[in-house]
């Protein structure tokens, strides 16, 4: 039986030296079987350019995909999943916690942050040093191929595609966040990467790498192990970029091939949120995570581990990462199963026990789409196994951010024992970063701007029929927890409709996996959906009331310390 990737944690060796601030290179992994090495000592680079060093350093590019260089704390801003800066800035989550915990993270929340706030370090660092790594792995590469020739041409080019689908990937990360971001490839000497200035677009150089990896990575997981890069993937990436460039055509044709015939109606929405199933065929990128033979988690699902629960609960920590009252109410369905586009699902807003702590009774009566209650914890309603979810008892602290908590990160009390730390902090569980949903829904994204309605109708409803198949929750007398219903579109009535569809589809589908700000930036709506979304939240949580999003915001600044190491060399974007 093939597992996916490390069980054990690799000694770190160091490879080359700083550059852009990362820490030294280290080879560690970040997953399951594929990475599992016998530790060794340090070895020089003359010890690694031979076939087996390079494939070791392969293993420690892949190592940054959990968003982890060391240890385990800390890790939060760089997580696989992007909560920090894909979720927490958007209509979606909120911080969580107790008000003033982690005030660099409210910063991000409320649009007031600034060049000196950690989270952006540990983005630009943590990434920055996958990139180094992947460089590292094509310099090594290179010499091999024009000296000993230790690795067949073959493996060569697999190699070169795995190593720059990672730097693109790296790359694509950064650019996200930051946007004005200095490119070094492996050519750059360190002297000078020290001053490469930030002047340039580096999405041409992200494409030409996921061009190659697309051309030269074989269909088939390299020695069957899940966590390798593959054709699929670039395909899908590469489309995704397109995507970002408005460039329809071109990422359609992308898409279709990864989508190629598969159905995702007998897909367990579910499914890709189990550590028992999470390898199954919606998969198309994940970070792959895991346990530690010793029982450590540097391994393991690093970046979410404070969006535990609080309180008197199974997991004890930590609160972080809340569903915002606007998403679950966006779950509302009207008579006919269908989302309410116009935002009417905030008439008469569901706030679970936020002002009735006692007393409160859950209306299962209300209609709702089952996919909020596979993303979202309320009061109420079966939580995984561990019970009723008891409504504030598992919350930090609700006059902060809100009675719900997310249920996407968390795995079954029953689990624990083999897919957690002995804290449960840290679980095996993976994250998906791109998965078969989210391409289907980029490819009707495209249908719709390309203005094919038919076919975009038929891509949203595969992902709402299969929505529909999902188990009810129960509340604890065995009943279900909601009148339950999602139905298909019976058509779309023009392009403005099949846009609004596609991306409310988008949202129900894809929440709290780190999407949503990026999308709202993307379409150009950052500023009216966010300022609306203000305007309905801060009814209820005053944090969140009278927020103002600029352009400024649709990007995050340089961190101060990286444009100190540069000498100045470094811009700082516009506005901070």
């Amino acid at each position: 039986m093939i597992e996916n990737l490390t069980m054990k944690k690799m000694k770190k060796r160091t490879i080359i030296a700083t550059i852009l601030g990362a820490s030294m290179l280290m080879i560690s992994s970040c997953g399951k079987d594929f990475l599992e090495k016998n530790a060794q000592g340090e070895l020089t680079e003359g010890e690694v350019s031979i076939k087996d060093g390079i494939e070791q350093v392969l293993l420690g590019a892949y190592g940054i995909m959990n968003g982890n260089s060391s240890g385990t704390w800390g890790n939060y801003a760089s997580a696989p999943s992007q909560w920090v800066f894909g979720e927490m800035p958007s209509d979606n989550a909120h911080k969580g916690s107790e008000g003033p915990d982690q005030p660099n993270m409210i910063a991000i929340e409320n649009y007031s942050v600034n060049p000196v706030n950690d989270n952006l370090s540990t983005m630009w660092q943590v990434y920055y040093e996958g990139v180094l790594r992947a460089n590292n792995v094509l310099k090594l590469l290179k010499t091999d191929q024009q000296g000993e020739k230790t690795v067949d041409a073959g493996r060569a080019k697999e190699i070169e595609g795995e190593a720059r689908m990672l730097r693109a990937h790296y790359y694509f990360y950064l650019w996200r966040v930051f946007k004005n971001i200095p490119y070094v490839d492996e050519n750059t000497t360190t002297e000078e990467a020290k001053t490469k200035p930030n002047n340039t677009d580096v999405l041409p150089k992200i494409i030409e790498d996921l061009i190659f990896s697309k051309d030269n990575l074989p269909l088939a997981k390299i020695n069957g192990e899940k966590g390798r890069m593959d054709q699929n993937i670039a395909k899908a990436y590469l489309g995704k970029v397109y995507l970002y460039q408005k460039k329809y055509a071109e990422a359609l044709e992308l898409f279709k091939a990864v989508i190629g015939g598969k159905d995702i109606t007998t897909m367990p929405f579910q499914n890709n949120f189990d550590v028992l199933t999470e390898d199954g065929p919606e998969v198309v990128l994940a970070s792959k995570h895991a346990i530690n033979p010793d029982g450590s988690g540097d391994n393991a699902n690093v970046g979410d581990m404070l969006s535990g629960l609080n309180g008197q609960n199974p997991n004890g920590c930590c609160g972080f990462h809340q569903p915002t009252i606007d998403l679950v109410n966006a779950y509302k369905v009207d008579a006919a199963g269908l989302p309410m586009l116009d935002n009417s699902y905030r008439t008469n807003p569901y706030k679970s026990d936020l002002d009735q702590e006692n007393g409160y009774v859950l209306d299962v009566n209300l209609r709702f789409d089952p996919r909020l209650d596979y993303t979202v914890g309320r009061r109420g309603v079966h939580y995984l196994d561990y019970g009723v979810m008891p409504g504030a008892a598992w919350v930090r602290e609700q006059s902060s951010a809100g009675p719900f908590v997310g249920a996407k990160t968390m795995i079954p009390q029953s689990q624990f024992a083999k897919y957690a730390t002995a804290d449960t902090y840290l679980t095996a569980l993976d994250v998906n970063i791109i998965r078969l949903a989210d391409v289907i829904l980029m490819a009707a994204e495209c249908h719709v701007e390309l203005n094919q309605l038919p076919q975009a109708l038929t891509l949203v409803n595969s992902v709402r029929v299969r929505a529909a198949k999902l188990p009810p929750k129960l509340t604890a007398t065995g009943v279900p927890a909601a009148k339950y219903v999602v139905n298909p579109y019976p058509s779309f009535n023009d392009q403005d409709h099949a846009r609004k569809a596609v991306r409310f589809e988008r949202r129900l589908e894809l929440a709290m996996e780190g999407h949503r700000f990026f999308d709202l930036v993307r379409w150009g709506v950052a500023k009216q959906v966010i300022e609306s979304y203000s305007a309905f939240e801060g009814q209820f949580l005053t944090p969140y009331k009278g927020l103002i999003f600029n352009p400024v915001n649709e990007r995050f600044p340089i961190p101060q310390d990286e444009i100190d190491k540069s000498s100045g060399t470094l811009i700082q974007n516009e506005g901070y």
